[in-house]
């Protein structure tokens, strides 16, 4: 007997429709992950099928007391409330009589209470809360909550989005659902974290209909997929790259078919066309035909257009972006990085991995040097321009519009070489020009990212800092924008939970080993998974030989042994290390002289009234730009 059943479906937003009498079934024991462009109403179906939301037509069966567990995007929460009592709070009415029972019982303590009538008032709530098995439900409320990691005494109001998310888990879980419906339940979670939600929602057994568009948590944990597209839903039984496959051949298929369709209709407009003694003799019956075909074809929803991104690295940065030596950073007694040394070029696409608190975000600004060390020394590059892409979208004015956002007094954007009007840049990113004018605050989380990157790419930059940007996006704007990372030409950091997305994107990776240890390692999200799993291993079994070994501080000695040599081995002399503590300032100082001197040259009088000064100041300007490439190349050569 099926859990869910969806008829008719119609619903629409302003004269959009998202459901355009859209069928659906969901069976026991089904995993169906929903898939679609942010703003085709994937959400707004989920809260339908929850109960939580109407649809305009149509109707939504489900079966006769069936446990529901739902976990929407932004779950509310009483920031008042502690976390025991906010995943209790989830079992609906069951939660107001355990409160009653538990002030109760806390009554009976007092010495002046009624004790008859409180002890009468207990074993009526006793009674029905053993009729409805309460107990077992509590348990299970504690029970998920160590299983999450939360405090249950903490207070909602204090929990990071990480931690909130956990709870909404955590409270939909409580009462043991047998269907569960999740919206993007990757979000704000740590790679650990998915991790042992994927394990747990697959050995679990629980029917479960989900939003997401991480690929690497579809892949594992989906048994059907079906995508939301112009208003219809479209199933398809098996994974997710069995879904990719086959989607492919349905939209040339579907491009045939149109393309035939568009081309028969173009010849019955000529025939009804032709002169008087065609009309005369013309077939009533496809005359009739053609109407059906202008009908057919003014009905036929396009599908929306894809995203269209493009980046421009400005001027290139010296070949060296920032070097560490043995930096350290602490708040308080909490380590956020101990002892951590690395060297950054030009070009390099770094991953930053970690669970949420590990320092991520510290790690990032100590490397750009906007956070001073405790210990240690940070060198930085030349000519580094940074752009960054905030996971909390600060950089947005919810009462700006999006032409503020992306052009604030000018009608025009400027991608390299390419000059482009605000609202054809605007159209790129699929925001239709009467949007153009709209607030901030009216755009969903997947619009509000696409700004954001739209914002970021209209200025040239050549290092790009991306702090989750893959929250919110579509799958086919996810694509889009690693293939656009593949090719950037500057410097990239990528702090993300997509594991597939850091794959794809980055060449090396900076990950966290707890306690304010950072370690570096070649290649994405997988290399580093497949050498922790061969470090496990190998310790497992050096462990059971007896011949423990610390293979990860033989690392560490080692990577500082290297670092206090030059390449041929040998150290330092004393005059090469002063030197080499010397050329930071030596930099710094040509920096600042070169960016007077572009000053002076940007000046359009100074060519008018003084040509030979300009002349010289140009000439000046080259001479800088050699010696800082000289320094920048002996500096390397002294560091190895």
């Amino acid at each position: 007997m099926p859990y869910l059943i969806l008829s008719d479906a119609s619903l629409a937003f302003g004269h959009v429709p998202l459901l355009d009498h859209a069928e659906f079934q969901l069976d026991p024991g089904e995993r169906v992950a929903l898939i679609g462009r942010n703003g085709t109403g994937k959400s707004s179906l989920l809260c339908a099928l929850a109960g939580t939301g109407a649809l305009d037509d149509g109707t939504v069966w489900r079966q006769p007391g069936l446990r529901v567990g739902y976990v929407p995007q932004e779950p509310p929460f009483d920031a008042a409330l502690t976390v025991f009592e906010a995943v209790v709070a989830g079992m609906g009415d069951l939660s107001a009589l355990l409160a009653e029972y538990h002030a109760v019982s806390h009554a009976l303590g007092e010495a002046d209470a009624d004790h008859d009538a409180l002890l009468e008032r207990m074993q009526v709530l006793q009674t029905e809360l053993e009729a409805r098995d309460a107990w077992s439900f509590e348990a299970q409320a504690e029970r998920v909550i160590q299983r999450f990691s939360l405090d249950a005494d903490a207070l909602v109001g204090t929990l990071s989005g990480g931690q909130k998310k956990r709870l909404a888990l955590a409270q939909a879980l409580a009462v043991s659902p047998e269907l569960l419906l999740l919206d993007e339940p990757t979000n704000h979670l740590d790679i650990g974290a998915i991790e042992w939600l994927e394990e747990m929602l697959v050995s679990s057994g629980v029917t479960l209909a989900f939003i997401t568009h991480d690929r690497r948590f579809l892949e594992r944990v989906a048994t059907r997929i079906v995508e939301l597209d112009r208003g219809r839903l479209l199933s398809c039984p098996g994974s997710f790259s069995e879904y990719q496959s086959r989607k492919e051949a349905m939209l040339h298929d579907e491009a045939v078919n149109n393309a035939r369709s568009d081309k028969f209709l173009a010849q019955e407009e000529v025939w009804i066309r032709q002169g008087i003694k065609a009309r005369r003799t013309r077939n009533e019956g496809r005359v009739l035909r053609l109407e059906q075909l202008r009908r057919d074809r003014a009905a036929r929803r396009e599908r929306q257009g894809k995203v269209e991104l493009a980046l421009d690295a400005g001027v290139k940065s010296g070949k060296l972006v920032a070097a560490l030596e043995h930096v350290s950073k602490s708040y308080g007694e909490k380590a956020v990085v101990r002892d951590f040394s690395c060297r950054l070029q030009r070009g390099d696409k770094i991953g930053v991995i970690g669970p949420n608190g590990a320092g991520k975000t510290t790690l990032l600004r100590l490397i750009l040097g906007e956070l001073a060390p405790d210990q240690g020394k940070v060198y930085l590059g030349t000519k580094v321009e940074v752009a960054y892409f905030d996971q909390f979208r600060s950089a947005l004015d919810d009462e700006a519009t999006l032409i503020d956002v992306i052009s604030p007094g000018s009608d025009f954007v400027e991608i390299g070489n390419q000059r482009k009007h605000v609202i054809s840049y605007l159209g790129d990113f699929l925001f239709a020009p009467q949007r153009a004018r709209s607030l901030v605050s009216s755009l969903s989380g997947g619009e509000r990212n696409r700004l954001l990157l739209a914002r970021l790419f209209a200025r040239p930059a050549n290092v790009l800092v991306l702090d989750e940007p893959t929250n919110d996006l579509d799958i086919e704007t996810l694509e889009l924008l690693e293939e656009l990372l593949q090719e950037y030409s500057g410097t990239l950091f990528l702090v993300s939970h997509d594991r597939a997305f850091i794959d794809n994107v980055v060449t090396q990776t900076i990950a966290s080993d707890g306690d304010g240890v950072w370690r570096e390692y070649a290649g994405g999200y997988q290399d580093w998974a497949d050498y922790q799993a061969a470090w496990l291993r190998d310790e497992a079994l050096a462990a059971s030989s007896g011949k423990r070994s610390d293979a990860r501080a033989a690392e560490t000695v080692a990577s500082a042994r290297a670092a206090a040599q030059k390449p041929g081995g040998s150290k330092l002399s004393w005059k090469e290390a002063r030197e080499l503590e010397e050329l930071p300032q030596r930099i710094s100082a040509l920096e600042n002289e070169q960016k007077a001197v572009g000053e002076r040259l940007a000046d359009a009088d100074l060519y008018r009234e003084q040509p030979d000064e300009a002349q010289r100041l140009a000439a000046r300007l080259s001479e800088i730009d050699d010696q800082l490439l000289r320094l920048l190349e002996r500096w390397e050569a002294l560091e190895g």
